[in-house]
């Protein structure tokens, strides 16, 4: 036999696209709201978007020369981790803070589990809730026009917000880098649909059962009209950008069809609960962590038979 073959585990998952396409078209598509967190927030963002992604590009290369593995900074992963994790700082954030989470992000995250492909939870995601715990305040300071204080989803929470709803919608306030153009991040998600990275099966159930569940549960918090506080909430916040492009990261979210499901309505009851109920007026970062820690089981209870097997209790049933 002169062919050699590569015999593993299913399930096997085939795509067109390698791994270095997918990442290019993630990057292009986060270039909008890219651009927009820059010019709207200033050279500062530029700056912190750059210094990220040199920490985490040269934190994989620093960890696998140290461990004498393959150099993997080639498929571009971990630029995509630094501009991710950068589009979730505010604008002023230090410096080594930012050193600190590409780091974070790559290192403890990814590398220490095997690299891509084997981290369990988001890394972007994952090093921006260590900041979150260990830079509290640097990490929600956001200043905008030279003003600091709260952003927009804290005010609705409190029930202090005079905007409109459009200006959430277009970005035309403070917040992080990358969530405050709710415009520039459809105009990248929708790309990524028609290029085939994603389907609409996690965002969409994540954002539907948002809703709903804010409407069953959240009308202690507006005491003016639900579909604006509604509207208010989903323009508002890392609720789009979480959707669109942290859930439904491959490697941390179900392959199986049923499992996307699930994992999106898990991600809109945690998102509700810490939006409606919790101290912070976000929650996003946390609810995409705990559920990427909750795949396992989602895929093992949502596994599909295989092709003319079929289930023990049912045999069971057609014995008895």
């Amino acid at each position: 036999m002169n062919g050699l073959f590569k015999v593993s585990s299913s399930p096997h998952v085939r795509n067109r696209l390698t791994t270095n396409q997918i990442m290019l078209l993630v990057i292009i598509a986060l270039l909008p709201t890219t651009i927009f967190g820059i010019v709207n927030q200033g050279p500062r963002a530029l700056a912190l978007i750059v210094v990220t992604i040199i920490s985490c590009v040269l934190s994989e290369w620093g960890f696998n020369k140290i461990t004498h593995r393959k150099n993997t900074i080639g498929d571009f992963s971990a630029v995509l981790t630094g501009l991710l994790l950068a589009l979730n700082f505010p604008h002023t954030l230090p410096f080594f803070e930012a050193i600190i989470g590409g780091f974070f992000a790559i290192v403890v995250v990814k590398m220490l589990f095997g690299g891509l492909g084997q981290n369990f939870m988001n890394p972007a995601l994952g090093a921006r809730c260590f900041l979150i715990l260990a830079f509290a305040g640097d990490m929600t300071k956001f200043t905008y026009d030279g003003v600091t204080g709260a952003t927009p989803l804290a005010l609705i929470k409190a029930g202090e917000y005079t905007g409109d709803t459009l200006s959430l919608f277009l970005g035309t306030h403070g917040g992080v880098i990358g969530e405050t153009s709710i415009l520039c991040l459809l105009i990248g998600a929708i790309f990524l649909v028609i290029t085939g990275v994603i389907d609409l099966r996690i965002p969409g159930t994540y954002l539907i059962t948002f809703v709903i569940f804010i409407i069953l549960f959240g009308g202690h918090l507006t005491t003016g009209d639900l579909g604006t506080f509604i509207l208010q909430e989903l323009c508002a916040g890392g609720i789009i950008m979480g959707a669109f492009f942290m859930a439904t990261d491959y490697v941390t979210s179900p392959i199986t069809p049923k499992g996307k499901i699930v994992f999106g309505v898990i991600l809109g009851c945690l998102t509700g609960i810490f939006r409606m109920f919790g101290s912070s007026a976000e929650g996003v970062s946390f609810a995409i962590i705990f559920s990427n820690m909750l795949v396992p089981l989602i895929e093992r209870w949502t596994i599909p038979n295989a092709f003319g097997v079929i289930k023990e209790k049912k045999e069971a049933k057609s014995n008895g």
